[in-house]
């Protein structure tokens, strides 16, 4: 677990340390504002309890108000149920996935606690700051979001930007850490035209820090802009496929 940002009982944590054996690592990130706080991406069942702990180390479980599910894979929403179950927490879900998230065992008595995001996007309140929950759709899920915390200006921004590898929780070297990009973004991104969206976007946005679901965070505007730029050039997906698939 470390800090992201902390000031004015406002407080950004990754907890980046849960995943074990063949497991995906990934970053489980919370944000805690006046005690409220919302946990995103929250993961599978053999995190669970870990991640339970961690954050009632952090502020009451009963102050857990939201949990926030970017899409549908499993690293991110498999322990669903559990969390639902267990707290009062309002889960935030994109809308096109609300008929599928019974499949991973979300018990129908809870399906009343989860808010369908629509896909223009939603504000949410913690405990009086308000975090901007922005389209980032096909990136690389058909309906997905990322979270803005305006106060600590981290955008967290689920698999975009995301590293297999690499070893350091902050990107230190931008040109050394692509070669822990590229191949999840060749395959895992659709193409140019949502990525040009997803810039275009995130440019009208004050951003002192990018938080991918995996690996290293990009820090300081110098870095976030990196990053930006990386994304604007990028080919990946039927960018760069050929005329037909192979026939096995």
């Amino acid at each position: 677990m470390y800090t992201l940002y902390e000031a004015d009982g406002h407080k950004n944590i990754c907890v980046n340390d849960l995943s074990f054996a063949h497991m995906v690592d990934s970053n489980q990130h919370i944000i805690v504002h006046n005690n409220e706080a919302m946990l995103l991406d929250p993961g599978g069942h053999k995190i669970f309890t870990k991640l339970f702990t961690e954050i009632t180390s952090l502020t009451s479980i009963n102050n857990l108000k939201y949990i926030f599910f970017s899409h549908q894979d499993p690293d991110i929403i498999a322990a669903a149920n559990g969390w639902l179950m267990t707290t009062s927490a309002r889960g935030l879900l994109p809308e096109i996935w609300m008929r599928f998230i019974t499949h991973f065992g979300v018990d129908k008595m809870v399906l009343n606690q989860i808010t369908p995001i629509p896909d223009d996007g939603l504000a949410v309140n913690l405990g009086g700051c308000e975090l901007k929950l922005i389209p980032a759709h096909f990136l690389h899920s058909p309906g997905n979001f990322q979270v803005y915390d305006p106060q600590a200006r981290i955008l967290y921004s689920g698999d975009l930007g995301a590293s297999v590898g690499g070893k350091n929780q902050f990107v230190e070297d931008f040109d050394h850490h692509i070669q822990f990009m590229e191949g999840f973004h060749h395959r895992y991104m659709p193409g140019t035209k949502p990525l040009k969206m997803w810039v275009n976007t995130v440019r009208q946005l004050e951003i002192d820090t990018i938080a991918p679901q995996h690996g290293g965070v990009f820090a300081g505007p110098e870095m976030v802009q990196r990053f930006i730029d990386w994304v604007d050039s990028l080919e990946c997906g039927f960018d760069r496929l050929g005329d037909s698939y192979p026939i096995p």
